[in-house]
Protein backbone atom coordinates (compact mmCIF):
# COMPACT_ATOMS: atom_id res chain seq x y z
CA UNK A 1 0.00 0.00 0.00
CA UNK A 2 1.23 3.48 -0.84
CA UNK A 3 1.97 5.62 2.19
CA UNK A 4 -0.47 8.50 1.93
CA UNK A 5 -0.25 11.59 4.14
CA UNK A 6 -3.47 10.44 5.83
CA UNK A 7 -2.05 6.99 6.61
CA UNK A 8 1.19 8.51 7.91
CA UNK A 9 -0.78 10.86 10.18
CA UNK A 10 -2.88 7.96 11.43
CA UNK A 11 0.17 5.80 12.19
CA UNK A 12 1.98 8.70 13.86
CA UNK A 13 -1.05 9.26 16.10
CA UNK A 14 -1.07 5.71 17.46
CA UNK A 15 0.60 4.75 20.70
CA UNK A 16 3.13 1.95 20.81
CA UNK A 17 0.49 -0.23 22.50
CA UNK A 18 -1.98 0.45 19.67
CA UNK A 19 0.62 -0.26 16.99
CA UNK A 20 1.63 -3.50 18.68
CA UNK A 21 -1.98 -4.55 19.23
CA UNK A 22 -2.87 -4.17 15.57
CA UNK A 23 0.39 -5.81 14.53
CA UNK A 24 -0.34 -8.79 16.76
CA UNK A 25 -4.04 -9.31 16.04
CA UNK A 26 -4.57 -8.13 12.46
CA UNK A 27 -5.58 -10.83 10.01
CA UNK A 28 -3.03 -12.08 7.50
CA UNK A 29 -2.82 -9.81 4.49
CA UNK A 30 -3.92 -6.68 6.37
CA UNK A 31 -3.13 -3.77 4.02
CA UNK A 32 -1.63 -1.69 6.84
CA UNK A 33 1.39 -4.01 6.69
CA UNK A 34 1.93 -4.02 2.93
CA UNK A 35 4.22 -1.86 0.80
CA UNK A 36 5.34 1.59 1.88
CA UNK A 37 2.71 1.78 4.60
CA UNK A 38 3.85 -1.50 6.12
CA UNK A 39 7.46 -0.40 6.10
CA UNK A 40 6.51 2.88 7.75
CA UNK A 41 4.44 1.03 10.39
CA UNK A 42 7.47 -1.12 11.26
CA UNK A 43 9.78 1.91 11.30
CA UNK A 44 7.43 3.83 13.60
CA UNK A 45 7.32 0.90 16.02
CA UNK A 46 11.11 0.58 15.95
CA UNK A 47 11.56 4.32 16.48
CA UNK A 48 9.20 4.33 19.47
CA UNK A 49 10.89 1.28 20.94
CA UNK A 50 14.33 2.87 20.55
CA UNK A 51 12.94 6.02 22.19
CA UNK A 52 12.03 4.00 25.27
CA UNK A 53 8.60 2.49 24.64
CA UNK A 54 7.95 -0.29 27.14
CA UNK A 55 7.80 -3.21 24.71
CA UNK A 56 7.55 -5.94 27.34
CA UNK A 57 4.93 -4.01 29.33
CA UNK A 58 2.93 -3.30 26.19
CA UNK A 59 3.06 -6.96 25.23
CA UNK A 60 1.80 -7.99 28.66
CA UNK A 61 -1.00 -5.38 28.61
CA UNK A 62 -2.17 -6.51 25.19
CA UNK A 63 -1.96 -10.22 25.93
CA UNK A 64 -2.95 -12.95 23.50
CA UNK A 65 -6.35 -13.93 22.17
CA UNK A 66 -7.17 -17.61 22.06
Amino acid sequence: MTLTPENKTHIDGLTYDALLNHNRFAPAGDPWFEGETGRYWAKRMADLREAGADHVGASKRIGWKD
